[in-house]
């Protein structure tokens, strides 16, 4: 006989609510707790409702003394589980849009106990949840321990607008992945500038709960900022998510898949694009900021000079313009590139998004793009871009190697 069937009247009876809850979307949540099973540490299960790429799961959180371990599954899968789990566990809270189902366990008894919520549009909630929930987890405690949550695993105030953009990353982020031409699971990717690691920890968290198998590097030239990063990685278990002090120049990774590089300065930039470009990476995703190298060399065409006579004026010129180089220069060596805001300026004023994925395998970059940097190069007056110079270095270095050959 199964531990199932081995059940209580009262226990069927709350699975059968949880079933009918889940074909009728109302369901919630679901907290199973006071575990007394086999793992090691496990205090409690929780579930929600999540749509990953466009189906409906069950999000399910593992929640450790040291660490919390989430896995997706689908209605079925998760059933199963919760099947399981509940022999397993003294109580379970099942919550409704209208109802709470609470089932309690002891050695004499089983107690289910029903009570009414009040009532809320649930395609209202489920949409609310699962915008909430879709990337990242709040309950997460690498989030406490970046400084994002408080206890209660609620966004502190002060970062209400750091969370929105994680969150806006993760979601882009997300996105390119989903449409990189590699089946491969296993991803080697590189945060060039990493910080404080909110988007490095975030895209490990993410892709840990898809399924793939990161391994991630964050590259930060502040020493204090590597090992508070280094120690929340090690304190959440995350063993392939690493921080190396240093930069673009100093860090040079052997195999890359995806190359990120937020706020890299100036042409820290072109650097960190180069080092996507030379290791061939199927993703390259960076937002430029202080751009400084070709607003000394800029020069208004005739046409231009009204407009450009304002100091303002010519300053974002020369920014759209060193990004427009950026962005055609990938273009040239088989990316398709797309340049965007990827968040409000009243978050932050470096907005701007350069988003690459490799389509092409090209043995020379493309003649009519590269034509086309020339003819904006000098209609401007540009004599040098550094993104352009690394590559042409490169291209030589490449072909001096193959004559010693």
């Amino acid at each position: 006989m199964s531990i199932w069937q081995q059940s209580s009247e009262q226990e069927q009876e709350w699975f059968l609510a949880l079933e009918q809850a889940l074909a009728e979307q109302r369901f919630e949540r679901l907290i199973l707790s006071q575990y007394h099973g086999e793992q090691t540490d496990l205090e409690k299960i929780i579930f929600k409702p999540v749509a990953l790429q466009q189906q409906a799961k069950l999000s399910c959180i593992y929640r450790y003394k040291t660490q919390d371990i989430t896995k997706n599954y689908s209605f079925e899968e998760a059933l199963q589980q919760i099947q399981q789990l509940l022999s397993e566990c003294k109580q379970a809270n099942l919550l409704l849009n209208d109802a709470e189902l609470q089932l309690k366990k002891n050695k004499k008894k089983v107690q289910l106990i029903q009570s009414k919520r009040q009532q809320v549009n649930q395609q209202q909630a489920n949409t609310h949840n699962r915008e909430k929930q879709r990337y990242l987890q709040l309950t997460q405690p690498y989030l406490q321990d970046l400084g994002i949550t408080d206890q209660q695993a609620k966004v502190i105030p002060s970062m209400a607008k750091k969370w929105k953009q994680i969150n806006k990353f993760t979601e882009i982020f997300s996105n390119a992945i989903a449409d990189l031409p590699t089946q491969q699971k296993e991803l080697q990717i590189v945060d060039f500038g990493s910080g404080k690691g909110y988007l490095t920890f975030a895209m490990y968290d993410y892709l840990q709960q898809q399924g793939w198998q990161p391994h991630i590097t964050g590259v930060e030239l502040r020493h204090n900022l590597v090992e508070f990063c280094q120690d929340v990685a090690q304190k959440n278990g995350f063993q392939s998510l690493s921080f190396f002090e240093g930069d673009v120049r100093s860090y040079q990774p052997e195999k890359l898949d995806v190359m990120v590089a937020l706020h890299a300065c100036d042409i820290a930039t072109d650097f960190a694009i180069h080092c996507g470009i030379r290791l061939n990476a199927s993703m390259i995703m960076c937002a430029p900021c202080c751009h400084k190298e070709l607003r000394p060399q800029f020069k208004s065409p005739e046409v231009l000079k009204p407009m450009l006579q304002y100091g303002i004026h010519q300053t974002q010129q020369a920014e759209m313009l060193t990004d427009a180089l950026r962005a055609l220069l990938l273009n040239a060596y088989g990316y398709e590139t797309k340049v965007f805001e990827f968040i409000g300026l009243e978050h932050t004023s470096k907005n701007k998004m350069i988003l690459a994925i490799k389509r092409k395998q090209l043995d020379q970059p493309d003649p009519k793009i590269m034509a086309q940097i020339e003819a904006l190069k000098a209609m401007y007056g540009i004599e040098k871009q550094s993104l352009q110079r690394l590559l042409e270095d490169e291209q030589v270095d490449q072909e001096r190697l193959g004559c010693r050959c």
